[in-house]
């Protein structure tokens, strides 16, 4: 597979295989073979950390370690049709074939690193709080509804759990910019929309800081 490109958001946690695991990518993979799957992971490695728990660098790269399979699935998809910005992802992920895209996800799915942490302490006991019971009338009801009381997520919803606490913030803070860019084809971002509208700055730090530490 011809690789191009530098990835924001994609396959990171795959690079745990380099050494654990690689040998399973023709099994798992779908018909990947294991050349092009540890090319990849190679590849995605340099934003997303040796076992895809995130990097801090020029910009909080995410961490995939441990997401849903079909959440990732459906964002590389969004970044593929334009439902989701951003040209650097759109150029890695459009380049996927279904069977590497499966075979990464279900990877991502099985590791579990430590959290970066670095979080701001102070602010997890709020967090906590939206997190399990929401803002009482507005529109923000308890993430954990969708996310699961243990932050991580169930087939569309993604992980929470772990999630560098500034790339959450970053997310959230700029929700419309990013997500359900073209209204034809509404996805899951389109639940989220009005979640993220209804939630403060100082509120979204509050979740981000209780997330980011949990296992």
């Amino acid at each position: 597979m011809k690789i191009i490109s530098l990835p924001l958001v994609l396959p990171a946690a795959v690079i745990a295989i380099v050494f654990a695991g690689t040998g399973q990518a023709q099994e798992r993979g779908g018909g990947v073979s294991k050349t092009d799957l540890d090319a990849k992971i190679q590849y995605c490695k340099t934003c997303h950390g040796l076992s895809g728990q995130g990097f801090r660098g020029a910009y909080p790269m995410p961490r995939l370690a441990g997401q849903q399979p079909e959440y990732l699935e459906n964002q590389l998809h969004a970044f593929v049709e334009r439902r989701r910005t951003n040209p650097v992802m759109f150029n890695v992920a459009h380049v996927l074939s279904p069977s590497m895209v499966q075979g990464l996800a279900a990877y991502f799915k099985d590791l579990n690193p430590k959290p970066l942490g670095g979080a701001p302490a102070e602010l997890a006991a709020a967090g906590k709080k939206i997190f399990q019971e929401g803002i009482s009338g507005t529109d923000v009801p308890a993430c954990a509804s969708c996310h699961g009381p243990d932050a991580k997520g169930q087939g569309p919803f993604p992980r929470l759990a772990g999630q560098l606490h500034d790339y959450t913030l970053k997310k959230l803070t700029n929700w419309s910019k990013e997500r359900g860019q073209d209204p034809a084809k509404p996805d899951t971002s389109a639940i989220m929309e009005p979640i993220a509208h209804g939630l403060t700055e100082p509120q979204i730090a509050a979740v981000a800081a209780y997330i980011s530490n949990l296992e």
